[in-house]
């Protein structure tokens, strides 16, 4: 298991879609919300996201074709 954080930003047509619920039941992955920032027209949320490398390497690809956009910050933590 590793875990990355990563700053996911959200354009105004994905704001209140449930993108992270669907991430979740689709990867195994288990986010841990830092920071956000979210309002009508558009938001960001800092997270870790917890899991095996090779799903988090095809759920972040996912969040990027569904639109969102996913910086990553550089940290990886092994547990």
């Amino acid at each position: 298991m590793i875990g990355v954080r990563v700053k996911l930003i959200f354009p105004e047509e994905l704001v209140r879609e449930p993108i992270i619920a669907r991430m979740v039941k689709e990867f195994d992955i288990v986010p841990n919300i830092r920071r956000a920032d979210v309002g009508e027209r558009n938001g960001w949320i800092i997270c870790e996201l917890d899991g095996d490398a090779a799903t988090i390497d095809e759920a972040v690809e996912w969040l990027r074709s569904e639109g969102v956009q996913v910086d990553l910050l550089g940290d990886v933590v092994e547990s």
